[in-house]
């Protein structure tokens, strides 16, 4: 929990790993495309505060202390939501799959929400898989990564019948939240994979499915908001928005949440710190202090306060996965004006 001016608020971070980059994990034959990726991912851990900043050698592996630590003793995280992502073309072991995350989760009760993922190339194993994770894990999300390779597959739609097929299995096995990477690109995976397209149709034809789309489709900003004001089941993940922007393009920042509050509205925003790219006190803290800038360009965007802060950086997320918010740090409710304050109206 974290605290200010006498406002706690319930913080879930919705979007973070715990992988597994060193060159011991990485496949022989695809070393380049494991380097690379982790060195691309390493690279925007620049776009945080200096002193927040990582060697690489750390960054590849760091450990679990580091992670409880960074999380949840310094970081103000009271819930994390694991987001899998598993480049076995790439990571032996996989870069951060269900059952590494699963194994830290077990030994820290009621601190992690296990996430698993599907990829709709893998056929009938592969929605067997699916059921087996949740079964075991109790996932209620998936995290998809509609660029990633496989088999010599360099990406697929969410409109594939074999990702339709996948979708109308996870909500029979009881999923109900996707979470799907749409934004900036990691070499060597192609940017236009991540186009936001495609969730416009599986959200329309999948109604009672969520679909969080992480970093919100950046750079396609624009795309993104226009259609999740038409979605009402389309909500945006804010990882990259605030690690990646808040502090390095601090204008820029401003005029993705002034689109975002316009368009989308505070209901349907999610915090996620995207560790271990980036740690979650700095975005916290820097969150709530947040306000636009000075400036005409940001006059025509509505404000956030601090009951629509504690929305994105928790409230939000419990909703969708159905956690417990103490009573304390819920929203106050409005309490209806006393009789006596009604003004009779005659005629």
């Amino acid at each position: 929990m974290y605290e200010k001016n006498g406002e706690k608020y319930f913080v879930v971070d919705s979007h973070m790993h715990f992988w597994k980059a060193g060159p011991d994990n990485w496949v022989p034959g695809a070393e380049q495309y494991a380097k690379g990726w982790i060195e691309c991912f390493h690279a925007y851990m620049s776009l945080a505060p200096k002193e927040t900043h990582w060697p690489i050698e750390k960054f590849m592996s760091y450990t679990e202390d580091d992670l409880m630590k960074d999380v949840f003793e310094d970081g103000y995280v009271d819930v994390a939501i694991f987001q899998p992502t598993y480049l076995k073309e790439w990571y032996t072991e996989g870069f951060n799959t269900t059952e590494q995350n699963a194994a830290l989760g077990e030994k820290h009760p009621g601190m992690f929400v296990l996430n698993t993922r599907f990829d709709p190339r893998d056929g009938d194993a592969g929605i067997e898989e699916l059921k087996a994770n949740v079964e075991r894990y109790g996932s209620r999300g998936v995290k998809l990564y509609t660029a990633e390779w496989n088999a010599g597959s360099r990406g697929y739609k969410l409109t594939d019948p074999a990702a339709y097929r996948y979708l109308e299995k996870a909500q029979e096995f009881g999923i109900k939240n996707i979470h799907v990477h749409k934004g900036p690109t990691i070499w060597p995976l192609d940017k236009d994979a991540f186009d936001v397209s495609d969730v416009d149709h599986a959200a329309t034809d999948f109604p009672e499915l969520n679909f969080i789309v992480e970093h919100v489709g950046l750079p396609r900003i624009e795309d993104f908001c226009f259609m999740a004001t038409q979605e009402p089941n389309v909500y945006a993940g804010l990882s990259v928005v605030i690690g990646g922007l808040m502090h390095a393009r601090p204008r820029f920042f401003a005029k993705v949440m002034g689109e975002l509050l316009f368009w989308v509205g505070e209901d349907k925003m999610t915090f996620g710190s995207d560790y271990g790219i980036w740690e979650p006190k700095w975005q916290v803290e820097g969150f709530v202090d947040w306000d636009f800038p000075e400036g005409d360009e940001f006059a025509d965007y509505p404000r956030l306060g601090v009951e629509g802060k504690k929305k994105i950086l928790g409230l939000n997320a419990a909703k969708l996965y159905d956690l417990k918010v103490p009573d304390e740090l819920q929203l106050k409710e409005a309490e209806p004006a006393a009789q006596d304050d009604a003004k009779l109206v005659t005629q």
